[in-house]
C-alpha cells in the first residue's frame, strides 16, 4: 500500500493497485453513474443534455462513462463520440470495432516478437585475456 494523494480530491489515503481516487471520490463517482444509468434506463433516447439537467451529473462526466463504456448511446444516429483512430462514429468507449480488432492484433504480434526475442540467447564478453 502506498500513501499518495487523491487526483481529484487532494485528500491523502492509501492506494492498493495503483487506484487514484479515495474511497469517498469513488463512492461519489459510483453514485453518479447509477443515477445516469438508471435515468438512461427509463428514458433511452435521451440527449447528454437532458441526462445532465435531470440527474444533476454534468455533461463531461457523461461522456467520461462512455469512454469508459460504462454506458452506451441508444442509436447510432445520436453518436456523439468518435473511434480515437478512424473518426467512425461509435455508441461508447474509444474505439469502434474494426480498430479494436485491428489494435489487438498489432499487440499480438509485437508480444510474439518480443517472446520470439526472448528465446535467442545472447553472449556478452565482458573482459578478454591476453
Amino acid at each position: 500500500m502506498e500513501l499518495i494523494n487523491c487526483s481529484k480530491c487532494g485528500r491523502t489515503f492509501g492506494s492498493v493497485n495503483g487506484e487514484k481516487y479515495c474511497s469517498k471520490c469513488r463512492d461519489d463517482d459510483y453514485d453518479d453513474f447509477v443515477k445516469v444509468r438508471d435515468y438512461l434506463y427509463d428514458n433511452p433516447k435521451s440527449t447528454i443534455k437532458e441526462v445532465s439537467e435531470e440527474t444533476g451529473v454534468s455533461e463531461k462526466k457523461i461522456l467520461k462513462f462512455l469512454k469508459e463504456e460504462r454506458i452506451e448511446i441508444a442509436e447510432e444516429a445520436n453518436a456523439i463520440l468518435s473511434c480515437e483512430r478512424c473518426g467512425k462514429s461509435i455508441k461508447s468507449g474509444r474505439y469502434c470495432e474494426t480498430c479494436k480488432l485491428a489494435l489487438q492484433k498489432e499487440l499480438e504480434t509485437a508480444a510474439k516478437s518480443i517472446n520470439t526475442n526472448k528465446n535467442k540467447q545472447t553472449y556478452h564478453i565482458s573482459k578478454v585475456k591476453k
